[in-house]
Formats: C-alpha cells, sequence, structure tokens
C-alpha cells in the first residue's frame, strides 16, 4: 500500500496550495460537466434547462445521501495515514466501498419507483418539460452508481495527499462528455436524453480510470467481508454531513417549488445561476478537500500548531476567491448568464439571480473552507447543526420575502442565510481550535 503524502511536515503554504490546485481543477471539471450539458440543452430553449433543473433537484438528493460515507469514510482514513495505522486504514476503506454501494443501489431503485411522483411534485404545468424531467432523471440516476464510486476514489484519494491523479481523470471524463455531448443531443437528435447519456459513459469510463490506478495507493479486495466496528465509525461520523445535506437539499426542493410558481423560465434560470455560481463552490472546493486531509493528517499526528496555520490561510485564500466572483457576479451577470440562454425573461430573472446572490459569495467560500476544517478534526457535527438552522430559515423567508419583492425576495433569501452561515460558522472553529491546543 503506498504511504501517500506526509501532510505532518514541511511547508504549509506549499503543502495546501499543491494539494488544493489539482482538487480545484477536479472539480472545475466535475461542474464542467453540468456547465457543457446546460450549454448545449440551453439551444434547445428554457423547457429543455426547466426539466434537467427539475430532474436535478432529486439527483443531488442521492449526492448528499453519498456524503455519509465520502465524508465519515475520508475522515478516518485521513486519520489513519496520520497515525500510521496501516491496518486500521485497509479496513475503514473496504468498509466505505461496502456502505457505497448499499447506498447506490437503493437510491436508483427509489428514483425509478417514485420518479413520476417526484417530478410531479414541481406542478409544471407543461407535459412536455415534465416528459424530459422524467428521462433525464432515470438516466444520470443510473449513472450514479458510478458516479458515486467515482467521489469516494477522489475523496480517499485526497487522504493519501494524492490530487494530481483525480484531476488527470476527471480531464478524460469531461474530454470525453464534451464530444459525446453535441453528437447526442444533435447528432442523433436525442435531445434532453442525449445530455443524460453522455454523462452516464462518462462516468463509467473514470470509474474503471480510478479502479485501476488507485491500486497504487490502497486494494479494496472484499467490500462484502463486514467489520462492523468500521462501518458504524464511518456512519457515525457521515451522518451529521449526510443529515445536513439531506435537509439542505430536500430545502432546496421546497425553495424550487416555491419557485415553479414563477413559471419555468425562473427555473430555468435558477439552474443557469447555479451552474455559475458553481464556479464559486467549486473552486473553494479544492481548498475544502485540501484543508479537511491536511488538517485531518495533523490531528492524526496531534500537531495542533500546524492546523491552526493551516487554517488561517486557508481562509485567507476563499476570501480571496470569494471577492473575485462577486465582483464577477455583479459587473458581469448579462453575459455570464447569456452564454447559456438566449430568452429574454430568463435572462433577466438570471441577472437578478447572480446579483444578489454575489454578494454574499465571501461568507459562503469561508464556511465551506471552516466545513471542511471541522471534518478534518473529526468534529461534523457543529456545521452540519449550522446549516440545518439557518438554511431552514430560508422557507419561512422565502415566503415573506418573495410574497414583497417576488422572485428577488427568493434570491435575497439565499443570500442572507449565506452570510449568517459564513460569519458563525468560523466563530465557533476558532473556538474549538482554542479548545484543542489547550
Amino acid at each position: 500500500m503506498n504511504k501517500g503524502k506526509n501532510l505532518t511536515e514541511g511547508n504549509i503554504s506549499k503543502i495546501l496550495i499543491s494539494l488544493a490546485i489539482p482538487i480545484v481543477g477536479a472539480s472545475f471539471l466535475q461542474m464542467t460537466y453540468g456547465l457543457v450539458d446546460m450549454i448545449w440543452i440551453g439551444r434547445i430553449g428554457s423547457g429543455a434547462v426547466a426539466a434537467i433543473g427539475t430532474a436535478t433537484f432529486f439527483l443531488n438528493l442521492g449526492e448528499a445521501l453519498n456524503s455519509i460515507v465520502v465524508m465519515g469514510g475520508g475522515i478516518k482514513a485521513s486519520h489513519s495515514i496520520g497515525s500510521k495505522q496501516n491496518k486500521e486504514l485497509e479496513e475503514y476503506i473496504n468498509s466505505s466501498f461496502f456502505i457505497n454501494l448499499i447506498i447506490s443501489l437503493a437510491f436508483i431503485i427509489f428514483l425509478f419507483l417514485f420518479k413520476n411522483n417526484l417530478i410531479n411534485f414541481f406542478n409544471l404545468g407543461n407535459l412536455a418539460i415534465e416528459k424530459d424531467a422524467k428521462i433525464y432523471l432515470q438516466i444520470v440516476g443510473v449513472g450514479l452508481f458510478f458516479k458515486f464510486a467515482n467521489i469516494l476514489y477522489m475523496r480517499l484519494l485526497n487522504s493519501f495527499g494524492e490530487t494530481k491523479l483525480p484531476f488527470k481523470i476527471s480531464c478524460v471524463g469531461v474530454i470525453l462528455n464534451i464530444i459525446l455531448d453535441p453528437i447526442l443531443i444533435f447528432g442523433f437528435n436525442l435531445g434532453v436524453a442525449g445530455a443524460a447519456i453522455a454523462t452516464l459513459i462518462s462516468q463509467a469510463i473514470i470509474t474503471f480510470m480510478f479502479i485501476k490506478i488507485s491500486k497504487r495507493f490502497f486494494i479494496v479486495d472484499n467490500i462484502f467481508k463486514i467489520y462492523s466496528k468500521k462501518i458504524s465509525e464511518i456512519i457515525s461520523l457521515g451522518t451529521p454531513i449526510g443529515i445536513q445535506r439531506v435537509l439542505f437539499t430536500g430545502i432546496g426542493i421546497i425553495i424550487g417549488k416555491i419557485i415553479a410558481d414563477f413559471g419555468p423560465d425562473a427555473i430555468a434560470a435558477q439552474k443557469i445561476g447555479l451552474q455559475i455560481e458553481s464556479i464559486s463552490y467549486m473552486t473553494v472546493g479544492g481548498l475544502y478537500g485540501a484543508v479537511a486531509s491536511f488538517i485531518g493528517q495533523n490531528y492524526g499526528a496531534q500537531k495542533f500548531d500546524r492546523i491552526k496555520k493551516g487554517y488561517k490561510l486557508a481562509v485567507l485564500l476563499s476570501v480571496i476567491l470569494g471577492t473575485i466572483t462577486t465582483i464577477l457576479f455583479t459587473v458581469f451577470p448579462k453575459f455570464l448568464v447569456e452564454i447559456f440562454v438566449k430568452d429574454l425573461k430568463t435572462v433577466e430573472i438570471g441577472i437578478n439571480y447572480l446579483r444578489i446572490v454575489g454578494i454574499s459569495q465571501i461568507f459562503m467560500c469561508a464556511e465551506i473552507v471552516t466545513n471542511g476544517s471541522f471534518n478534518g478534526i473529526g468534529v461534523p457535527k457543529t456545521p452540519s447543526i449550522i446549516s440545518v438552522v439557518f438554511t431552514s430559515l430560508r422557507i419561512p423567508l422565502a415566503y415573506f420575502l418573495g410574497s414583497i419583492y417576488g422572485i428577488n425576495g427568493i434570491w435575497m433569501t439565499i443570500s442572507i442565510t449565506m452570510f449568517l452561515r459564513g460569519t458563525i460558522s468560523p466563530t465557533l472553529f476558532i473556538i474549538n481550535l482554542k479548545k484543542l491546543i489547550k
């Protein structure tokens, strides 16, 4: 088994940046799947965009459940690497893949059994859009089997301090998706189904690449050998994050239902806005992965001074990233939205989304980095509680502000709650860190 990189020694700035850059690149490439789909689907019209946007709410729910094993397994793997407990590490990895398999199969079955109920929940009032949404949900739903595995492979490799290989593998997947999208969407005239099939094929291919390349670091030899204690520990650590993300996604679905009352153009605008906004949270997601792995290993080695310095640097970098995206979203919103769609009403709603949500990007970035730091020290419950409490506020706040400012009131709700989470979470992490140092 390859020991990977030792993150408990050496220059902290160089380590974090060397870890973060490939993760940022890999995150951008993962994001590119959605961006490429959206750019091509946008050529069909806002209806097709709304169909994908509606289905994506429930696909995100699956990824939220998957975060239980990804986060729990990643935390335990990095702790084991830092404390040099190789046998423990092997058992945690095998247990992670076992849990991952169960979650993926169960969720895919759920999507197929309840696809009509899920899409009809939004009451879109357009049979063509609803049909496309169900098709996209089923095809990409099957692909979740591969996507869940890919996310877990990336997290485990990051725990070893290896971030370049996931980036290279993601490059292959994105290139395939870019090639297949126009061929299947327009060449074979498959429309929304073509975009879904392109994503499915790309995800499947990179799964097989991960299986082959990951053998340099660890062997998944028997995922059906049950390590009850390890499974319990992974689920215990990952569940707070999973609950947080499931509730976050569930609240997003309810907010999506409120947005749907303003028509398909509003749903399409939000979907496009989220794709553009992913530039921000995918970038800072690289720092999330870097700081989680860095702090995880140093926590295992009990090097608290390095944890403190690493966190400060990560927050500084996150603030810089947030400032850049705030400028982009508030100064160039029309240009960004029109990359995806030309429908005047959708463009207008999308511009307002970016300008309002753009104000809180710095706070969102600070929160994401802090959440990675909490996970690194094995305290995922605190950020989960913060996220659940303040994200839950979006529902009553959306109804209240929506009744006053219309669709812009919904965007204001998102921005306000991001500000609150992005100030409280760092404050509590600093308090926790001081207790650890003492």
